[in-house]
Order: structure tokens, then sequence, then C-alpha cells
């Protein structure tokens, strides 16, 4: 993986209803409150996190260490106010060293802002960027009854490749978790070690 996480996203601005224009950019520290409470309103009032307990700044401070140390960007959608919309995200797949081309993604956008082209842009920009830091394979792990996020990984080109039953437990019922891959032209040349 060469090219840095750093590398800024382009800074085209997209209008995504009468009155809002979004444009991306690469999230720091500074927008840990807002994805913060991007996270913490999935774990209460959805299952696109199988989690229970809310995150923390502590939590929060130790998320972006990983994302540093593993160069793994942090692109955000904000709107023409600065207000951060949405996140997108990739980080480590599996530990063994052979997975080193495959990374696992994640798509948040606010609530308020879903259904309006934000979580379109942001899976757009996270493949872009997978692209230019040669990996091969991005993998969304997505509950099975999420259709808006299955729908949207499949205009972008995912497949189906998996699914586990029974994965985790939430809001009093079973949860199936339903995975789907993209399979990108990079690297040029990989290499085995």
């Amino acid at each position: 993986m060469q090219s840095s996480a750093s590398e800024r996203v382009p800074t085209a601005t997209t209008t995504i209803s009468a009155d809002v224009d979004v444009r991306l950019i690469d999230c720091d520290r500074t927008r840990s409150p807002e994805i913060l409470a991007i996270f913490n309103e999935a774990i209460e009032n959805s299952t696109a996190l199988y989690d229970y307990r809310l995150r923390t700044p502590a939590m929060m401070d130790a998320w972006f260490d990983a994302k540093i140390k593993g160069n793994y960007p942090v692109i955000g959608a904000v709107d023409d106010g600065g207000r951060l919309l949405g996140f997108a995200t990739y980080g480590i797949f599996r530990e063994r060293p052979a997975y080193k081309y495959t990374v696992e993604h994640s798509v948040y956008v606010e609530r308020d802002c879903r259904g309006r082209g934000v979580g379109r842009m942001l899976l757009q920009a996270i493949i872009e960027r997978a692209r230019s830091q040669d990996y091969h394979v991005l993998i969304g792990g997505i509950d099975a009854d999420n259709a808006v996020s299955i729908a949207l990984h499949k205009k972008f080109g995912f497949t189906f490749c998996g699914e586990i039953r029974e994965a985790g437990f939430k809001f009093g019922r079973w949860l199936h978790l339903v995975f789907y891959q993209l399979i990108l032209d990079t690297p040029a040349r990989p290499v085995d070690g």
C-alpha cells in the first residue's frame, strides 16, 4: 500500500438537495465528537453496529490512533456550514499478513441526512481511496435487514460473498450478518511477504 491515507480527498462540491452543498474532507481528531455522535446514534437506534454500549471520547482516541497507525483514511462529508453529515473509513480485515490487500470498510450517515446521497458520495470516495492505496478487495459487513445499504453496495458493483446467520443479538432478536465484496484492479504487482 503505497499512497498515504492522509492524501487529500477531492474538494468537489455536490448538491444533495436544493439548499445543501456537500464536500468531502479528510477527518482528523477535531471531528471526533461529531463522529462519536454518529456512532452512538447508530448504536442506540440501529443494527448498523453490533454494539450495546455507547462509545466514549477515550474510545475515539484509540480509534483514531488505530486509523493513523494503519494509514487508514477517515473521509467525511460536510455541508457548506462545516457540519459533518457522515463519514467512511476502512481498516484491517484479518490479522494475518496475507490479507494485506483486503480491508473492511464502514459508511455512517447522520440520521437526518440519510437517503440524500451522502452515503453514495462516501462509498465512492472510500473505493477511490482504497484503489489509490493499492488495496485489492473491499469487504462490507452489513446487517442482513439493512436493505438500503445492501442496495447501495450493489450499485457500486459489490457482490454477495457470504452470510453468518445469528451472528449477533440485539434489540431482543438474532441478527444475520451478510458480506459484500468489491474486487479492485489494484495493485498492479502484488507481492508475498
